[in-house]
């Protein structure tokens, strides 16, 4: 039996496969113990923990702790002279007619901050040795006396070479054995120095709380006779043995949010369709992402309340309108959707928990898009009073009816998810209407026709179940390490053999690592070059082939290079200008076995013929469908809500809904 379980904001979904049959299953989070959560979904779904041979988990317990604050009381170590890089940042400024602005805060204070005296160049020759007596004599005492849960080193230069942080880990281990360590070399070993010192100390801030948390998972797995495969997903896309997770937590950051992207692929992938754009609309936020031929495009680098991390995640870009963002109307008396959320605890209003502020959720309860009864299959009633109650004050303040304010706050949820594709696509060269359309999450169906018509998108792939996918992602990934390291050389007639002779000890380390987690099996090599013109002061990466690189010359790599940038930029630089390859990202995958087909979940729910929708500014007569009744080839003509356990699809009028030979759903204009 393999599961899947991802932890939301709001819920917490649940995919299990066993002998070739499916469950899926959604109970809510519990925000202060997640896991909590994750075993409520075990016993809804009636799985016993002993019966599981590989679980994979996903969860934000890592962007929690750095949001929330509730990281490990952590030292910085930095080389003498760069004691406040933390503190300095960048020379930039976010809100630039903000009086009162202030650069993010990093996650540990000055006065916990110490220096070495040490240098290493860029090209990791040593300035000036490590000065251990110094270290002995100041540095370990106060790192004994701070009561610190963790220690971030992070030295100039560690990425040419790491010969100073290792020795300088092995003294503090030896010293403090139970204090936990993140060093630059072993966690970002990358140029840019600020970014790299941001990202080890967050690593630092949230290692302690991710193996509190994996302890409390595995402990309780094991009492309940766990003794099978346990994994967590990573930002990459790819999971990794939770054992491995101990050693560098950062990489697990936004694991729920690439495990949608992973199963949205999968799923696609069954009708055809290899040019997507995914959104994932849960309870806190949305999560869009661009897939070209198959595959998500990785960005080096992401934020998290405003501090740069940099190692490689799915390129996602996030914004707070999923299903519990609240509607409020700010001092200027605009309408405004999130970014705050009614998260799981109290919840929307209508869930009947204590909430009485407006949320799109509440919007759709007032619009007719959900129906209260139908929720998650008639497994929760929604309270359609308390919606309408919540938009009342809203109503007011905008001189209209409650359906109005309703209508206007799904407009604007609208208006901002497609903003966030116009960043995923058309600010990097992609033109959306060149693109199919997968919603997925509770609340993605719901809006997913009126933002392909803002877009000019002709289709859209409803996956079985879209609320799981999320969970069958996780599922469906496979077993990823990447590494990236900065390699700084102007591209000539040697490149290709340094960037080989790279690719092959990175390769070494990373199969080292796969034998010694136990995962055996062929692995897939992949390779990105980061490349810019010489005076550009960022990078882009260009794909790859490793076995292509005793073929390739130097101008093959420039031409890839030059296609690269006409894609991103519409041109491919001045003939002759000079280009330089700045860094590397390896990785090896070990693919899974496919899973079978994912059907829908019955839900076992009486409903009438038709039900009342606004839309438009006017109620029209919306037909019902029960999602897991549609056969392959059933079609739907809009206006119509297609009702499924974990989401609803609404198709508008004139559009039409049918089901292909994989289980998806294709929605497309009629005419």
């Amino acid at each position: 039996m393999r599961v899947g379980i991802e932890v939301g904001g709001t819920f917490t979904d649940l995919v299990s496969v066993d002998r070739g049959q499916v469950r899926v299953v959604k109970v809510p989070s519990t925000p202060r113990s997640p896991d909590i959560g994750a075993f409520n979904a075990l016993g809804a779904a009636g799985i016993e923990a002993a019966d599981v041979t590989d679980l994979v988990h996903g969860s934000t317990v890592a962007t929690n702790a750095i949001l929330e604050r509730r990281g490990a009381t952590i030292a910085f170590v930095a080389t003498k002279g760069f004691r406040d890089i933390l503190f300095m940042q960048r020379h930039d400024r976010r809100n630039i007619y903000d009086l009162h602005y202030a650069k993010p805060a990093p996650p540990v204070r000055r006065r916990d901050c110490f220096e070495v005296a040490e240098r290493i160049g860029p090209d990791g020759t040593v300035i000036a040795p490590l000065d251990e007596a110094a270290v002995a004599r100041d540095l370990l005492p106060a790192l004994a006396a701070g009561g610190y849960q963790a220690v971030a080193i992070c030295l100039l230069s560690a990425y040419a070479s790491p010969l100073h942080e290792m020795r300088l880990m092995e003294m503090i281990a030896a010293a403090l054995p139970g204090l936990s360590i993140a060093a630059s070399h072993a966690v970002a070993p990358e140029f840019r120095e600020f970014e790299r010192a941001s990202t080890t100390s967050l690593s630092a801030y949230v290692q302690p709380v991710i193996d509190g948390y994996l302890d409390r998972f595995e402990a309780t797995l094991g009492a309940a006779g766990f003794r099978g495969h346990f994994s967590v997903m990573q930002s990459n896309g790819g999971r990794m043995p939770a054992t491995a997770m101990r050693r560098n937590a950062i990489s697990a950051l936004l694991s729920g949010p690439a495990a949608g992207v992973v199963g949205a692929i999968r799923q696609a992938a069954r009708s055809g369709r290899g040019d997507l754009i995914t959104f994932d609309m849960g309870g806190t936020s949305t999560d869009v992402a661009l897939v070209q031929d198959g595959e998500a495009a990785l960005a080096a680098e992401t934020e998290v309340d405003g501090l740069p991390i940099r190692t490689p995640v799915l390129d996602i870009v996030t914004v707070g309108a999923g299903g519990g963002s609240l509607v409020w109307i700010d001092d200027g008396g605009m309408l405004r959707v999130g970014p705050r959320s009614a998260g799981a605890e109290p919840g929307p209003a209508c869930y009947g928990r204590g909430g009485t502020l407006p949320t799109v959720t509440d919007a759709h309860v007032v619009r007719g898009t959900i129906r209260p009864e139908a929720f998650l299959g008639g497994g929760m009633t929604l309270d359609a009073d308390a919606a309408h109650r919540a938009f009342e004050g809203i109503a007011a303040r905008l001189g209209t009816d409650v359906r109005g304010a309703a209508a206007a706050a799904i407009r604007l949820a609208v208006a901002n998810i497609v903003r966030a594709i116009q960043l995923v696509s058309t600010e990097r060269g992609r033109d959306p209407r060149d693109y199919a359309l997968l919603p997925f999450g509770g609340a993605g169906p719901l809006l997913a026709a009126e933002i392909a018509e803002e877009l000019g998108i002709r289709e859209i792939l409803v996956p079985p179940n879209p609320g799981v996918i999320s969970a069958l992602g996780l599922l469906s990934a496979d077993y990823v390490k990447l590494r990236g390291v900065t390699r700084r050389m102007t591209l000539d007639a040697e490149t290709p053999a340094l960037v080989a002779a790279d690719c092959a000890r990175l390769r070494a380390a990373a199969e080292a690592e796969f034998a010694a987690l136990g995962l055996t099996g062929p692995l897939e090599p992949s390779l990105e070059l980061d490349m810019r013109f010489v005076g550009q002061a960022f990078e882009i990466p260009v794909a790859v082939d490793p076995a292509e690189l005793p073929r390739l010359g130097a101008a093959d790599l420039g031409e890839r290079f030059a296609q690269a940038h006409r894609r991103v930029y519409l041109h491919g630089g001045e003939p002759g200008r000079k280009v330089e390859l700045v860094g590397l990202r390896f990785g090896l995958r070990r693919r899974l076995d496919a899973l079978p087909e994912v059907a829908e979940r019955p839900a076992g729910l009486a409903r009438p013929a038709d039900a009342a929708v606004v839309t438009g500014g006017a109620a029209v007569r919306a037909r019902l469908a029960d999602a897991a009744a549609l056969g392959a080839g059933d079609a739907v003509a809009g206006p119509a809500l297609i009702e499924g356990y974990s989401s609803t699809t609404w198709v508008p009028p004139g559009w039409r809904a049918a089901r292909d030979a994989a289980g998806n759903m294709l929605l497309q204009r009629e005419g």
